[in-house]
């Protein structure tokens, strides 16, 4: 194989990937989008709309690594947080684990950024 149709190759294949990518987007907001059709035509509480939206984040992120695109970490952490917070409501728990979550997050980023790494 010449330089020139490996270069060829490997324009493809990120081609390819990109494709699946866009795909898998798509997926994943269809399925962000059913899943709150569904909660409001059931008047579902807002622990199991939490719960599924992070199922939802977590399934695209395991799905992304299944096909071999690059995952997401800070999406892996929204998705845990979710379902976290969703469990949290679920068991009508009366303590701010919303707000210490998001100051949580927050910090992680902020001190990501001044690392010099990039959240995510």
């Amino acid at each position: 194989m010449t330089e020139g149709q490996a270069a060829e190759s490997g324009k493809k294949r990120l081609s390819g990937r990109r494709q699946e990518a866009k795909k898998l987007t798509a997926v994943g907001w269809g399925l962000f989008f059913i899943w709150l059709g569904v909660v409001l035509l059931f008047n579902a509480d807002v622990g199991m709309i939490l719960i599924g939206v992070g199922a939802i984040t977590l399934g695209m992120q395991v799905a992304r690594k299944y096909l071999e695109l690059e995952s997401d970490g800070f999406w892996v952490v929204v998705g845990i947080i979710f379902i976290l917070v969703g469990v949290w409501k679920m068991l009508d728990v009366r303590l701010p684990i919303m707000a210490v979550l998001l100051i949580v997050v927050g910090a992680a980023l902020l001190v990501s950024a001044l690392k010099g790494k990039t959240a995510g």
